[in-house]
């Protein structure tokens, strides 16, 4: 096939779903490299380079947008221009996502084809996140309203009409208690942690990035178990706070803050009064037989990354299904989460991408933790002997990326002494009316009644009508 025949036949056929904002995830390859490696492929590049560069500049594009988006400049092939160029569609997959892509990330392409780029929220399937790993569940939502949200989940919202029955609470919070013990059991089994069943069960479960701000969690728990220990907090409801996330194997930051996370576990493991009421542990060789358990037994799903740096996430959209109410910043598919489930049902705070952009140029996180005494206290402990990171100084490293920051990037930013206290005063809200079992249990109710959007038979079927353009086989 000739190249211009080949070209215009590959522009119908691929489409582009951009997963990340993340610039380590629009990759970037040395012409060299490419050169070496694969000198026809390059050749094509080239080539795909040039007819891109020709028909811009026929549909008047400028010369300096079409430098600034060609796929080879600065000596490098830019994989998304590539991407974006030789697709009929490009999507996002959540609703402010794909709204960042357009404005920011790939705005001077949005311009160019303003019909090109459209969402497509992720989904979960509901028959393993929901059916198979809580039978008990799936089984009490079947004798309420049958079973055809098996495979129409948009099914789950006639259990609004069951958020205030006694009775259906009572199932609730029982299936709850046994998916606790079940988890529990689980955990001893594996990790040979002992975990109370009685308490209130927090999980933060996804890859290890500081974007998601695992750190952030851990800093805050940290102050609080520092308040219950002080007498400063003496009513805190019962809880633990479960960790699970690999780091990718070079990420040396990532893996000190696992071992962080251990450590304060380690700290509050051997105050004997604290321990009663708060406990942390971070879970070994997380993965899907693990997330199975945790995602039916978790009542509190952490979802906390800097507004505008995640995607969509999908732990959200399964903890959400299976009744735990979002403790999260106004990111990813957490905007759609609360918008359906209601902004009561859930625990919102943090700064906006509004927020972050209007205080970009002159934030400053050494004045916060110098004014902070509860951001001094817990950043101090990094520098101050009171955790080992076995002589590695990956804990000092992690010090001064939150105050100093270095020539290759700004001290903190991903803005967790920014979201610091805002993220303390609503965990301490949500704790307060975790109390009452029963009551609470009506708000993660009301997330699994407001979660049939979520399920990937959604999301495909809306690939296939709007950027696939086939037909359901019947």
């Amino acid at each position: 096939v000739d190249f211009d025949t080949a070209l215009k036949t590959a522009k119908k056929i691929f489409n582009y779903t951009n997963h990340t904002v993340m610039q380590e995830a629009l990759e970037k390859w040395d012409i060299e490299l490419i050169e070496e490696i694969l000198p026809d492929i390059m050749v094509i590049i080239k080539d795909i380079d040039f007819a891109m560069k020709k028909e811009l500049e026929a549909r008047g594009i400028d010369k300096t947008t079409i430098n600034k988006i060609a796929i080879i400049r600065d000596k490098k092939v830019h994989m998304a221009d590539l991407a974006v160029y030789v697709s009929a569609a490009v999507n996002g997959v959540a609703a402010i996502h794909t709204e960042i892509i357009k404005n920011e990330v790939l705005a001077d392409w949005h311009k160019i084809y303003p019909e090109k780029i459209r969402n497509k929220t992720n989904g979960v399937t509901q028959r393993r996140w929901l059916r198979l790993c809580n039978g008990e569940l799936a089984q009490l939502i079947t004798g309420l309203i049958g079973d055809k949200w098996v495979t129409d989940t948009r099914e789950l919202a006639k259990l609004k009409a069951f958020e205030k029955d006694s009775a259906v609470m009572d199932s609730f919070v029982k299936i709850k208690q046994e998916k606790h013990k079940q988890l529990a059991e689980f955990i001893y089994e594996h990790d040979k942690i002992d975990i109370n069943p009685d308490m209130v069960f927090d999980v933060q479960i996804k890859r290890l990035h500081e974007y998601k701000r695992q750190l952030l969690n851990a800093l805050v728990l940290l102050a609080i178990y520092f308040d219950i220990r002080d007498g400063k907090i003496t009513d805190f409801t019962p809880t633990t706070f479960l960790f699970a996330s690999k780091a990718a194997p070079g990420y040396r930051r990532a893996k000190g803050i696992i071992k962080l996370i251990n450590e304060i576990a380690e700290l509050i493991e051997k105050d004997k009064a604290a321990s009663s009421v708060i406990k942390v542990a971070f879970l070994s060789n997380y993965n899907v037989t693990y997330a199975e358990k945790l995602v039916s037994a978790a009542d509190v799903s952490v979802q906390i990354s800097t507004a505008g740096t995640e995607a969509s996430g999908t732990g959200n959209m399964k903890m959400m299904m299976n009744g735990a109410v979002t403790l999260g910043t106004l990111d990813g598919a957490n905007i759609e989460i609360v918008n359906e489930a209601g902004k009561e049902n859930n625990y919102i705070f943090g700064a906006t991408v509004e927020d972050i952009n209007d205080i970009e140029a002159s934030y400053n996180p050494k004045k916060l933790y110098s004014e902070n005494p509860k951001i001094k206290a817990v950043l101090d402990t990094l520098i101050d002997g009171t955790f080992d990171d076995g002589g590695t100084g990956v804990f000092k490293e992690i010090y001064d990326s939150l105050i100093v920051g270095s020539k290759f990037e700004k001290a903190d930013k991903y803005y967790l002494l920014l979201d610091f206290m805002p993220l303390y005063e609503e965990r301490l809200r949500l704790n307060k009316e975790s109390a009452n079992r029963k009551e609470f249990a009506k708000k993660g109710f009301a997330n699994i009644a407001g979660s049939g959007k979520f399920s990937s038979d959604r999301t495909i079927a809306e690939y296939a009508s709007d950027i696939w353009h086939i037909s359901e086989v019947k």
